[in-house]
């Protein structure tokens, strides 16, 4: 009788917690806006590379520009990364030739936004900056450039540029 009685009551315990329990779904936090990814990127360089007033103004400019061109872009790239994924399971060998054109161009287009951000935030360092930032960037630092390392993934060893290191020093 109390072995029935303490199943009960565990029971309606159990139940209890499910009734009471937090059903509230939650939403997934939002991406970061543009103003926001540029304001991160700018207090970072502005650390690293003791960037002056004039050059954050500039920067801000650079990579704001930047940033709303690479989001217009993925917006894209996602619809025809869906219309690829649509086309693949119909079996629609023009859907997929025409989405992939489609990602290849948006993909040259992200690469252009992004290497031309990064060629103008270049312009603007002085010599030592860019030294620094080449230091930073180099290959087994963890550093991509500016703006990360893009689609394409980071540039190719030995690559000059905001996102890859100068050529090793000859002996």
């Amino acid at each position: 009788m109390t072995k029935r009685i303490l199943i009960a009551v565990a029971l309606t315990a159990l139940t209890a917690s499910f009734l009471f329990a937090d059903t509230t779904t939650t939403t997934p936090p939002s991406p970061p806006t543009v103003a926001e990814i540029v304001a991160n990127q700018m207090a970072h360089l502005t650390t690293l590379l003791d960037l002056t007033t004039s050059q954050q103004t500039l920067a801000t400019s650079i990579f704001t520009t930047q940033q709303t061109a690479l989001a217009a872009l993925q917006t894209s790239m996602q619809t025809a990364q869906t219309a690829l994924q649509t086309a693949v399971k119909a079996n629609d060998a023009n859907g997929i030739a025409a989405a992939a054109s489609q990602i290849g161009a948006l993909t040259i287009q992200q690469v252009t936004a992004q290497a031309t951000g990064d060629a103008a935030f270049w312009a603007i360092l002085t010599a030592d900056q860019q030294t620094k930032f080449a230091e930073l960037n180099a290959p087994g630092q963890g550093g991509q450039g500016p703006g990360g390392a893009g689609p394409g993934g980071a540039p190719p060893a030995g690559s000059n540029g905001p996102g890859g290191a100068p050529p090793p020093p000859k002996k």
